[in-house]
């Protein structure tokens, strides 16, 4: 009946526009005809650095989803740098906070 209250509502912000992000992103990668694998043999990044880095900073992969997709890293990873285009160094503690998986999202909703 009632929604209940959010100690943390702070971090729950925070995560939401994590996921925001990282669905922003493979939006983009899709419409482009992209794979994260692809991005990986592409760039020769080790296998799976491109689907971490949608979670996690990673130079590298950072540049690379940005170079498959024609931009810069610094607008698509807004919370990895400054306004200036700089990156963040070091990153802050969030950027390697994982956001819950769909499942587990799904299992608070319902409780």
């Amino acid at each position: 009946m009632h929604r209940p209250s959010q100690a943390d509502k702070q971090t729950h912000t925070r995560i939401d526009k994590k996921i925001s992000e990282i669905t922003t992103i493979k939006g983009k990668l899709f419409s482009a005809g992209l794979s994260l694998l692809q991005i990986d043999r592409d760039y020769n990044l080790p296998r799976g650095t491109a689907g971490t880095t949608l979670r996690e900073p990673n130079v590298k992969g950072e540049r690379a989803i940005a170079a498959a997709l024609g931009t810069r890293p610094e607008l698509l990873w807004r919370t990895r740098y400054h306004a200036s285009g700089l990156r963040k160094s070091p990153q802050p503690a969030e950027n390697y906070v994982r956001p819950a998986t769909m499942a587990q999202r799904q299992n608070e909703a319902r409780a």
